[in-house]
């Protein structure tokens, strides 16, 4: 297997395509991610529980996109207070939805990478004996 590079892994990840190949989109609809890449076979379902990074991610950008939303418009309009919280609250409720797949595509592309690091350290180990 050749290592693919992080940036194409990255790139892949934010259109929303199979990270190892690039071959396949990840969701099947808005919401439903596909089992595995029609092209490489890599699973993206995984074990119950994997995607709670992805939801650390979401909230990540969610709170950049919302605070600093904020925060910039006070800056260069001077909102109210009111109006404030308003922007705010609603960032806060439609960034997540709008993010969501995003999160869990660059979220399994990160474990992607991680997991090709890992196999290739291993395959140093094994022929260094």
């Amino acid at each position: 297997m050749v290592p693919v590079p992080a940036a194409r892994v990255v790139a892949r990840g934010l259109r929303l395509r199979c990270p190892a190949c690039g071959g396949t989109p990840l969701y099947a609809s808005w919401f439903r991610m596909a089992e595995h890449c029609a092209v490489c076979g890599l699973r993206y379902e995984r074990e119950a529980g994997y995607f709670v990074g992805a939801i650390y991610v979401n909230y990540a950008a969610t709170v950049a996109v919302a605070a600093g939303t904020v925060l910039i418009l006070d800056w260069t309009v001077g909102l109210s207070l009111f109006r404030q919280l308003a922007v705010g609250i609603t960032l806060a409720a439609l960034v997540p939805v709008a993010f969501f797949r995003y999160s869990r595509s660059l979220w399994l592309s990160l474990d992607f990478l991680v997991t090709q690091a890992d196999e290739r350290q291993e395959r140093q180990r094994r022929q260094a004996r």
